[in-house]
């Protein structure tokens, strides 16, 4: 459990670091890059003691499957509330598809 929250912190604070600027369109590219990697240094803080804790209970297949999942819904609620986008059909959908595929990964074959 600490791996999934601490994951899904970490995919917060990346997706304001890549995502965030996109409502300061305004601000010179280069602040906005300073911004986005000062951002970005707290989600290394938290991705990579999950990744540490998380290995060994599960593969390393297993951890990106489960981040990347967890930055698919991290990024549907951060691009609704946020960037005020809609949530379309084929979101849900890709979505659905990455729960099958975590299915297929956690899956004992």
């Amino acid at each position: 459990m600490p791996t999934v929250i601490l994951l899904t912190l970490s995919n917060i604070f990346m997706t304001f670091a890549w995502y965030g600027h996109l409502k300061f369109r305004s601000y010179p590219l280069w602040i906005v890059i300073l911004i986005s990697w000062g951002i970005a240094f707290f989600e290394y803080c938290l991705q990579v003691p999950a990744n540490r804790i998380g290995y060994g209970h599960f593969s390393g297949a297993q951890l990106k499957v489960m981040q990347e999942v967890i930055t698919l819904v991290v990024f549907c609620v951060f691009s609704v509330f946020y960037l005020k986008e809609e949530l379309k059909w084929n979101y849900i959908a890709g979505f659905v598809l990455m729960v099958l595929a975590v299915f297929v990964v956690f899956k004992k074959w």
